[in-house]
């Protein structure tokens, strides 16, 4: 069974910073690039950042400089250190393990984020 368990989220003031992460299970997590989406009240899920198994990274715009993704094949985790947080920020934070390989698009339940003014 596979499953993607987040933590880490919760209410921060402007210009803090929290710490996201996810542990997988269930999948072979090398073989996976892992991503951060978000979805933000009345928005689309967007990408926030992601990396590949060769630990080559990728941003959103919104977030270069700001937030660094990073990953322990060892633990199975993978996450997302976020700061300078801003209130656009705010949204639910999922993670997810993709492979195209594998045919493989797993979610994580979400984690809320909420950057106060």
């Amino acid at each position: 069974q596979v499953q993607l368990v987040e933590s880490g989220g919760g209410l921060v003031q402007a210009g803090g910073s929290l710490r996201l992460s996810c542990l997988a299970s269930g999948i072979h997590f090398s073989f996976h690039t892992m991503g951060w989406y978000r979805v933000a009240p009345g928005a689309q899920r967007e990408l926030v950042a992601s990396i590949t198994s060769g630990r080559i990274t990728n941003y959103a715009d919104s977030v270069k400089g700001r937030f660094t993704i990073s990953r322990d094949n060892a633990q199975n985790t993978v996450s997302l250190q976020m700061n300078s947080l801003k209130p656009e920020d705010t949204a639910v934070y999922y993670c997810n393990a993709k492979s195209s390989m594998l045919s493989h698009d797993y979610w994580g339940q979400g984690t809320q984020v909420t950057v106060s003014s």
